[in-house]
């Protein structure tokens, strides 16, 4: 199977492609999530796909939703493009593995991202302001130093090329309501320490994530990836020393490829050469091994 790097559904309207997704309108209540093989970095498309990253991403998202099915409702209808409606079938060989049907929910303005450890924008913040998103921490931090207890940093929601902000509690409250943001903060927390605990018996350091969540009428669900290595940072235990950034089965060796290179941050995206694609497509393979004990069927 080759890499998928856009999709072109022509029996339903294409209503977002988005960095990484094509999200299809089945029905007024329904939902085609696709995950391509695009990598974006620092908000940048890039214009080679990494081949299976998609198939990745959804399989660890599957992977994780049914670890926390207690915690939270999700908004998952299918995972088997068996179980799709039957236009869908002829485009099995692109979507298998790598797409859900999903129930369309009001996804909430924020970003709900929790952070373990003082590293990426957090770190930052700190050395200027000695807090991350209103939380004082203690002075002498270390750059990757654990957090006494993981924090809940809300962001806002850029558009696709725009930056997300860090924001308070208190701005976040502004946007969604005291009592919603209070159930998003603890939602996200339990899902982060159960999440944490389990990945770090495999090796794993759940450095941060990011969490999106929905309003499915009056009822609160999980939606989009979950503790993906594109929504998180995955640090291997082996090796782990505070006081400087950590080598990372995430997207940051492809990041750091791009500053080595001196990318400006900024469209048109360069090409990425083979080498690069594979290191980095092994790097995502390796997550999902770690993660779930198994080989994942490419």
């Amino acid at each position: 199977m080759t890499a998928v790097l856009e999709t072109n559904i022509t029996e339903y309207p294409l209503v977002s492609k988005g960095k990484v997704r094509d999200i299809y309108e089945i029905d007024d209540t329904t939902l085609l999530l696709v995950t391509t093989d695009r990598i974006s970095a620092f908000d940048v498309v890039m214009p080679d796909p990494i081949k299976d990253k998609g198939k990745v991403l959804n399989q660890i998202t599957l992977f994780w939703m049914d670890m926390i099915k207690d915690l939270t409702p999700n908004h998952i209808l299918a995972t088997n493009v068996d179980d799709y409606p039957e236009p869908l079938h002829k485009y099995k060989e692109q979507l298998q593995d790598r797409s859900v049907l999903v129930k369309k929910a009001k996804p909430l303005p924020i970003e709900c991202i929790v952070r373990g450890f003082i590293t990426g924008s957090g770190w930052k913040d700190y050395q200027k302001t000695g807090e991350v998103c209103g939380h004082k921490l203690p002075a002498n931090l270390q750059e990757s130093e654990m957090l006494e207890k993981p924090l809940f940093t809300p962001s806002t929601k850029a558009d696709i090329g725009d930056h997300d902000e860090n924001i308070t509690l208190d701005a976040a409250a502004d946007l969604i309501g005291e009592e919603m943001m209070r159930k998003v903060e603890k939602l996200a927390l339990d899902i982060y320490i159960r999440a944490r605990d389990y990945a770090k018996e495999r090796g794993i350091l759940i450095a941060d994530t990011k969490f999106e969540f929905g309003m499915l009428g009056d009822e609160l669900i999980l939606i989009d990836e979950v503790l993906t290595p594109d929504s998180s940072r995955f640090w291997p235990m082996e090796g782990y020393a505070p006081g400087q950034s950590q080598p990372s089965f995430d997207k940051q060796y492809f990041r750091d490829w791009l500053v080595e290179i001196g990318f400006n941050k900024q469209p048109p995206a360069p090409n990425v050469p083979e080498n690069i694609a594979e290191q980095t497509r092994a790097k995502y393979l390796e997550a999902y091994k770690l993660l779930t004990g198994s080989e994942l069927e490419v």
